[in-house]
């Protein structure tokens, strides 16, 4: 998936206006629904092929979502709760999972599952108002909600985080390792932005703490990834640094390690370490610095 090209997921404005045109959509012969849950399950009739049905009886604010055309045909997602629900809808013979653990093989409708992902997470926190505490309703197709106490409109929030690739006056890259992840696995270094500061500072920041780098220089922003887990942007970023020592914070990261090419080649080859899932802007940070 390149997220760097325009989306061939059109989202009209129109659909934020006019139900009965969301509900004649709904009805067309072309039109496909992935149902998802709360928590970004999703249903694979087969590894990389996303269980996607054909819309039945009339759209429901509120459980139906309109997430947009892609080649002029609309796909909507269904927002379920458990599982059983959704093996209900897709029909026997379709293995429920996690988006990110399944998402590596899919080549058709990631970025339709990506949005339906982010929308259902959201809608399942979203019930009542953070400002009066009232129960909130779907508008716009499913793409926001009303308060109608205290009148607010709430929409789905996307939230930015930075990941980066720090190299050193040698060009090795390093690599940590959190202690929630499986044994092995290495990534580069990400984190959320706090109120009131940029992305820079965050870059900053965030290798300040994690691992002890303060030196750093040549901060360079590469491009940007959705990351609906549940709902957040990626902003990679690359940055040099002359220091070659680092002080891991012993809380979230537990282990941080210099590569050259040729070491990372050797412990990608004997199983030594486990590089994140390929549909990730880390993924991509990394090998394509493996790629020289």
């Amino acid at each position: 998936m390149d997220w760097s090209t325009t989306a061939r997921l059109e989202r009209p404005l129109r659909a934020q206006s006019d139900p009965e045109w969301v509900a004649g959509l709904w009805q067309r012969d072309d039109a496909r629904l992935l149902p998802v849950t709360t928590r970004g399950r999703v249903g694979f009739r087969a590894p990389g092929e996303l269980a996607f049905v054909r819309p039945e009886g009339g759209f429901e604010p509120g459980r139906d979502v309109f997430v947009g055309l892609v080649a002029d045909a609309p796909v909507f997602a269904q927002i379920v709760i458990e599982d059983d629900a959704l093996r209900a809808l897709v029909g026997d013979g379709v293995v429920t999972a996690a988006l990110r653990t399944g998402m590596d093989d899919v080549d058709d409708g990631l970025d339709v599952a990506f949005a339906a992902a982010a929308l259902a997470q959201w809608h399942g926190r979203a019930a009542f108002c953070p400002a009066c505490g009232h129960r909130t309703r779907v508008i716009h197709a499913g793409q926001a909600r009303h308060c109608d106490t205290c009148d607010a409109d709430l929409f789905c929030r996307t939230d930015p985080a930075v990941i980066m690739a720090v190299l050193d006056d040698a060009d090795r890259l390093l690599l940590g390792r959190q202690r929630v992840w499986a044994s092995r696995h290495v990534s580069v270094f990400a984190g959320y932005l706090e109120a009131g500061e940029s992305a820079e500072q965050a870059v900053r920041r965030e290798l300040a703490e994690e691992v002890g780098l303060r030196d750093l220089r040549d901060l360079r922003y590469l491009g940007s990834q959705p990351w609906p887990f549940p709902r957040s942007l990626m902003l990679g970023f690359t940055v040099r640094t002359s220091t070659s020592g680092v002080r891991v914070d012993g809380d979230e990261i537990e282990a941080a390690r210099w590569f050259t090419r040729a070491q990372l080649r050797t412990a990608l080859d004997a199983g030594e370490v486990t590089l994140p899932s390929r549909c990730s802007i880390a993924h991509r940070m990394i090998t394509t610095w493996l790629r020289g």
